[in-house]
């Protein structure tokens, strides 16, 4: 099975880094021990502290340790250059610590702290910018709410880069199948739905706009619409109603549609069918796919299932609750322990496969009046989703690794 996403380590990061002719220059000089600075050139070629030894070259060094307030390119935090050699030693120390680190199983949590640490002043400058500007927007009521309530620049500034991280470094993320996306017209991504709670819809949403820049529109259940709070934020992030009408609409225009048809039956279903899929209700998604003679990208996802193990449901207190579950997960267990803390999501690894469209073009759009031809096509669905399904299960190395 092909994997497009690499590991890369600290070390080829630096590398790459220094190798990088669009990043800010480094400073030209060589510490007292002879080894090349790593402080970025502010003065020409030379960083704030060598410029500043070389304009007061002849002076005695005692003089030249302390700044002065007279001279502009003194460095105002107190460094010099006596700090690089101690600085290079800190560094191979940590490479020493995170070979042991990998060594011993936590090469993820190692990568993840360093790609942290390899954000440049650069990189922060921009991000602050970013969110600035978005106030600015939102102060000014600079931004746009679509018909069905769809805030596309909260969800881009706002809500994006705060699941990124979840993405990238807590479920390491690793998608293949991209390619089959469609990036100019309209279509339907089809996935299997799982983990007790939809954070599979989420992250997948957003690995879609990370491979495409699109924002692939979510249809969910009338339940979600009616919870407070949640409905409110699903609508602003892009979700509508699961019903023809709405669906019809979006992809008449041309949009990304992402649907979920196992629904809650998928979402509350226990540890022992894991990875079984439900079924996929009457193939309504299947209908509307075919009216608007778009195609089906049938998407797998590994991984969501482990986040709440649920090993059992409360069917009692959740019918008295108005719910369609109501989940008992394998955190709870360490309540009396961890605390709170026991109830986040295990960091499993998620494998996303998007894969090859199903054209429907070849069954015309009156094929969505006829229940078999949807039926048929609704089972040619789902049994290709649970093939990838069985197909990554195989490949993976274990469930957090």
């Amino acid at each position: 099975m092909e994997q497009r996403a690499e590991v890369i380590s600290i070390a080829d990061a630096r590398d790459a880094r220094d190798r990088d002719t669009t990043a800010r220059p480094r400073c030209a000089a060589t510490t007292d021990a002879g080894a090349p600075c790593r402080n970025y050139a502010t003065d020409g070629e030379l960083c704030r502290v060598h410029a500043a030894r070389a304009g007061h070259a002849g002076t005695p060094r005692a003089d030249r340790d302390e700044p002065s307030a007279a001279d502009p390119e003194a460095p105002s935090d107190g460094s010099s250059s006596e700090d690089e050699p101690m600085s290079e030693a800190a560094d191979d120390a940590y490479e020493r610590l995170a070979d042991e680190a990998r060594r011993r199983g936590w090469g993820p949590l190692v990568d993840g702290l360093g790609a942290f640490g390899g954000l440049s002043d650069a990189d922060l400058t921009e991000g602050l910018g970013d969110l600035l500007a978005f106030l600015r927007r939102r102060l000014t009521g600079d931004y746009e709410i679509d018909e069905f309530g769809f805030d596309e620049d909260l969800t881009t500034s706002l809500l994006i880069p705060l699941v990124r991280p979840l993405h990238r470094y807590y479920w390491r993320v690793r998608s293949h199948g991209e390619e089959h996306l469609p990036l100019d017209r309209g279509g339907l991504v089809v996935a299997n739905h799982a983990g007790t709670l939809p954070a599979d819809a989420i992250i997948t949403r957003l690995d879609i706009f990370e491979h495409t820049g699109r924002h692939a529109r979510e249809l969910g259940a009338d339940l979600v619409f009616r919870t407070p709070f949640v409905g409110e934020w699903a609508r602003k992030t892009g979700a509508t109603l699961a019903s023809g009408d709405d669906a019809d609409r979006l992809l008449e225009r041309g949009e990304l549609v992402a649907v979920w048809p196992e629904g809650f039956k998928g979402l509350g279903k226990p540890w022992k069918d894991r990875y079984k899929l439900q079924r996929f209700g009457r193939g309504g998604f299947v209908a509307t796919a075919l009216r608007a003679q778009i195609p089906i990208v049938p998407t797998a996802i590994v991984g969501s299932e482990e986040i709440y193990p649920m090993v059992y449901d409360l069917r009692v207190v959740a019918r008295a609750l108005g719910l369609p579950y109501f989940p008992v997960v394998a955190q709870m267990f360490a309540l009396p322990v961890l605390g709170p803390l026991a109830l986040l999501p295990l960091p499993s690894k998620w494998v996303i496969e998007y894969g090859e469209p199903i054209d429907t073009t070849a069954y015309g759009p009156e094929a969505a009046d006829d229940p078999m031809t949807v039926f048929d096509l609704t089972d040619r669905v789902r049994d290709t989703i649970q093939g990838m399904l069985h197909r990554n299960l195989m490949g993976r190395r274990s469930v957090f690794l």
